[in-house]
């Protein structure tokens, strides 16, 4: 059985003393109120992850950074290395977000080099991955997505493709309040399942945690997180308010 993993992505939202106050917000609400055993996830701007690994330590909320680069160490001004990330507590890390992959321009090489610096500091690889409504209208989606699949994961060991969470957000329905109908979201994480198992073999796939990325929120998030393929959500803004991302991790 599949774990559910909720991750809240805060992207470049709340600064220092709003970022503490929404974590204390979260541990308090979900050590009353969730008893499933999903795993939560924050991913918080660089400059608030040091004061809230303090708040949520002994909680049952994982720290996860947005971003991180290939190297460990050297002059790269302005990036961020796995191995900084892991010494302030991080053990999720999100991997070629569309907002990336977009405004700066990473390629599917680049981010495989990333999801290699990831894992080689035991931390997770939150990969995303999906088409944008052009593709989709063009029927051209499905190949679109197995390769970004194949040309950023499918160097990896069968081990340690095992540690990747696979995010499918369809870029049409991030942030713009419209959401993938559940046939669409089921649809598209059981094609990505089957394109794992092309590669790994159907029981690997089978152990893939495949979020679902687009607009999920508390209205919605029953019917997706019922669907057969798909293991969670990575969660935008629904995530910048506690009351509403611990109302979707109930469903979980």
């Amino acid at each position: 059985m599949r774990k559910k993993v909720i991750a809240g992505n805060w992207k470049m939202n709340k600064n220092l003393e709003e970022s503490q106050k929404l974590a204390t917000e979260l541990v308090n609400i979900i050590k009353d109120e969730i008893n499933n055993n999903a795993q939560i996830v924050i991913c918080a701007p660089f400059t608030s992850l040091y004061a809230i690994s303090s708040i949520i330590k002994g909680s049952k909320i994982a720290l996860g950074a947005q971003n991180c680069y290939t190297k460990n160490s050297g002059a790269y001004t302005g990036e961020i290395s796995t191995e900084m990330l892991k010494s302030v507590g991080v053990s999720y890390v999100i991997i070629g977000h569309s907002e990336r992959r977009e405004y700066f321009t990473e390629s599917n090489a680049f981010l495989a080099e990333k999801i290699n610096a990831v894992l080689a500091h035991d931390m997770t690889p939150i990969f995303c991955c999906g088409e944008t409504l052009s593709q989709r209208e063009q029927g051209i989606h499905i190949d679109f997505v197995n390769a970004q699949l194949s040309e950023s994961l499918f160097h990896l060991s069968d081990s340690d493709i095992q540690k990747v969470v696979i995010a499918y957000e369809p870029i049409w329905a991030i942030g713009t309040g419209v959401t993938a109908s559940t046939a669409q979201a089921q649809e598209m994480h059981e094609l990505i399942r089957k394109h794992i198992a092309s590669k790994y073999g159907n029981d690997i796939a089978e152990k893939i945690i495949i979020q679902y990325g687009g607009s999920m929120k508390p209205e919605n998030a029953k019917e997706l997180l019922s669907c057969k393929d798909v293991d969670g959500g990575l969660i935008g803004g629904a995530s910048l308010k506690a009351r509403d991302f611990v109302d979707i991790i109930k469903n979980a």
